[in-house]
């Protein structure tokens, strides 16, 4: 049987705790400490029935046999309106007084309501409660808690001390703020032109590292001590007058893990493939985590001044990839270039800056910051040391962040040439001593408003991780992908290939693909050629694909890191078997046929109309059988005028969960009370039949 609150009830009464405390011991004889102490919702009803004098009420009661509860009515009725208009006037006359009092006063006649998170210290209580600091010691104190003015207490003590100032005490949500943070939105007048964010990436050797030093060098000021750039992953270059900032850290399995983590940090990446080499496995990789991601790509073809270079050839390939260039009829900006001759750099930037115009990146100045950590590590002399890369908003020195499951203030902030400044805005990569653990790369930061806060939230978070790491949340599987899509009418299952031979990729690869129909959708994000890798595991678990591999094993750091992330890896060595698997998997995931099934119907008899109920059907079941909680539709006159649940059902005075035909039965319909004599009440369920082709 649920309960109330004294104070609830009073509030609901319109009168104090105390004055309702007073009639309860004296009227009724029940013993009540305080007011947060509960009392019987049944109980509770009769008194409001009593003080608010609900004649229904008291009517409802007779037709219910309450005998006992009648005679306490007619017995205490005009003695308890006294006592109401008592305090009423009380009330008044203590309002009267109040106005006269100071703030302080007003608030200990009033029932006060205070929010508090997981702890305060015994300073912010004190405050709250509008009380001096040594008597909330004091109180503590008798207690059994030694606590100094600064010392944090957590909840219950905290209610505690609270029920002895008859102040109640609700749990503030420490998440909410990090969600408001979060889901913030932007006016449009707010918005104003931010840098690019480029990432470089290519195959091994082909010269992206050549590449990212000739920008540097030819854009980056000479201005640090020694000329030597500090480095932090990332740095920002001007061109004509426009500045571009680019990470250098990422490469392909770093891109795609920060995306796993849902920070999606890059704007535009370039491609770099070497003219005399062409496109090579790593590549291919990169264009198919570009795709995934939904990236835009610039093509720098490099090594143009190599005696054997041929950019046709490199144009063919990316073609082949499904990469055409504009040159070529298509829609991917390529430039022909030369790191080592430092030849035609500044035409690749240029193009870098007109994507970005195409893509209209703007972001608001004004605002707390939130941002990627680009990568952090652990410096004997400085601690934790994170390097951020500011997206929305401009951090501070000074500011209060909170960086995944870790937290901190920000004590000193250097930008990438090592220089120490006092804020950084959107597209800004920035050093930052202060945070209280290392973070991880990939984790979003956010400015909250204090450390205290910022400290909360970390360690919710932390709670938070520590629970979905025990239930470990699978990711997509053959065998349960029909209970894990999505909604939506189009489903998509992601594959990645691996297989021994390019010849059967190619053919794995299209004979997936030819499965794809209007309701299902197969597409294979990646193919390649040897063992499962770390990396395709990581591609998996970020676009939440499964890996194929046909006579290909996983290594073992591939199998550790499935197990890890919770990718499904299939291993075939017939490709017909593969294709079999795929195809009842899709069959899984197409939505079942529904029919009708018609459980039974009973014809309405009799109506009665009870308060806080409503209207109940007195019934005689024609046929079939009735179930609680069953699909229900009322018919009246062959029309179907309501369709609903069955809310209760009973037989005499006792639930039942059906009721066969032949046999009458009390019921009443979830949310419809206009039911009438000879009205239809017809049970169904809806039964799915599951789709047996494609």
């Amino acid at each position: 049987m649920s309960k109330i609150r004294v104070h609830e009830l009073a509030k609901e009464l319109n009168i104090s705790s105390k004055e309702l405390i007073t009639l309860l011991m004296e009227e009724f004889n029940v013993e009540v400490k305080n007011h947060m102490s509960t009392i019987e919702d049944e109980d509770a009803e009769l008194i409001k029935e009593l003080v608010l004098g609900n004649s229904a009420a008291k009517s409802e009661a007779s037709v219910e046999g309450k005998e006992e509860s009648k005679s306490i009515v007619d017995e205490y009725e005009d003695k308890l309106a006294d006592e109401l208009n008592k305090g009423k006037k009380k009330k008044k006359k203590t309002k009267k007084e109040e106005s006269l009092k100071d703030e302080g006063n007003e608030n200990m006649e009033e029932t006060q309501i205070i929010q508090i998170g997981e702890s305060i210290t015994v300073k912010e209580l004190a405050e709250k409660l509008n009380k001096p600091s040594n008597d909330v010691i004091r109180t503590l104190i008798f207690q059994g808690v030694m606590a100094a003015i600064n010392a944090e207490i957590d909840f219950e003590t905290a209610e505690k001390v609270c029920a002895e100032y008859e102040v109640i005490v609700e749990k503030q949500e420490e998440n909410d703020e990090l969600e408001v943070l979060e889901i913030e939105e932007d006016d449009e007048e707010n918005l104003k032109k931010r840098p690019p964010i480029v990432t470089v990436m290519g195959h091994v050797d082909h010269g992206k590292t050549s590449l990212l030093d000739c920008i540097r060098k030819a854009k980056v000021t000479d201005s640090e001590a020694g000329g030597i750039t500090q480095h932090i992953g990332a740095y920002t270059i001007k061109l004509n007058g426009e500045e571009i900032t680019f990470l250098d850290t990422p490469g392909h399995e770093a891109f795609t893990a920060m995306r796993a983590r849902g920070a999606q940090i890059t704007d535009i990446v370039i491609l770099v493939v070497a003219a005399d080499d062409g496109i090579m496995p790593q590549t291919k990789e990169a264009i198919d985590h570009c795709k995934a991601a939904g990236v835009p790509i610039i093509v720098a073809i490099n090594k143009i001044d190599k005696p054997g270079a041929n950019p046709d050839r490199v144009k063919q390939e990316l073609a082949d990839q499904g990469l055409l260039v504009e040159s070529w009829g298509g829609d991917v900006i390529s430039e022909e270039v030369s790191a080592k001759q430092n030849l035609n750099i500044d035409k690749l930037l240029e193009m870098v800056l007109l994507s970005a115009e195409m893509l209209e990146l703007k972001a608001n100045a004004n605002r707390r910051a939130v941002g990627t950590v680009i990568e952090a590590k652990l410096d004997k002399g400085r601690g934790s040391v994170a390097s951020l890369l500011v997206q929305n908003g401009t951090l501070h020195v000074g500011d209060s962040i909170l960086v995944g499951s870790t937290y901190g203030r920000v004590r000193a902030m250097f930008d990438d040439t090592g220089k120490k400044i006092k804020s950084a805005g959107p597209s800004i990569p920035v050093e930052v001593l202060g945070l209280s653990e290392v973070p991880e790369a990939g984790d979003r930061f956010n400015q909250v408003k204090d450390e205290k806060t910022a400290r909360n939230m970390a360690e919710t978070r932390k709670e938070k991780l520590k629970a979905e790491t025990l239930l470990a949340s699978h990711k997509v599987s053959l065998e349960d992908l029909y209970n894990q899509i999505k909604e939506g009418k189009v489903k998509e299952l992601s594959i990645i290939v691996k297989a021994d031979v390019q010849g059967s990729v190619q053919a794995i690869k299209g004979s997936l693909e030819k499965l794809s129909t209007d309701d299902v959708k197969v597409r294979v994000i990646h193919g390649g050629v040897g063992a499962i890798t770390e990396t395709d595991v990581t591609l998996a678990n970020a676009s939440n694909a499964i890996v194929i591999g046909f006579n290909v094993r996983p290594d073992n750091n591939a199998v550790a890191q499935a197990d890890k992330e919770g990718v499904d890896i299939k291993t075939y060595r017939i490709i017909y078997d593969a294709i079999e698997d795929v195809k009842s998997a899709m069959i899984g995931m197409l939505e079942p046929e529904y029919k009708e099934v018609v459980l039974g119907s009973a014809e309405v008899r009799e109506t009665y109309k009870i308060s806080n109920v409503g209207t109940i059907a007195g019934c005689y079941v024609l046929n079939g059988k009735l179930q609680r909680n069953a699909e229900t539709r009322v018919i009246r006159d062959g029309i179907v005028i309501f369709e609903s649940t069955l809310s209760s059902l009973k037989r005499f005075k006792d639930d039942a969960k059906e009721v066969n035909a032949g046999y009458e039965c009390g019921l009443t319909v979830d949310k419809f009370n206009n039911i009438k004599e000879g009205d239809i009440v017809e049970c169904f369920m809806m039964e799915a039949i599951k789709r047996k082709e494609l």
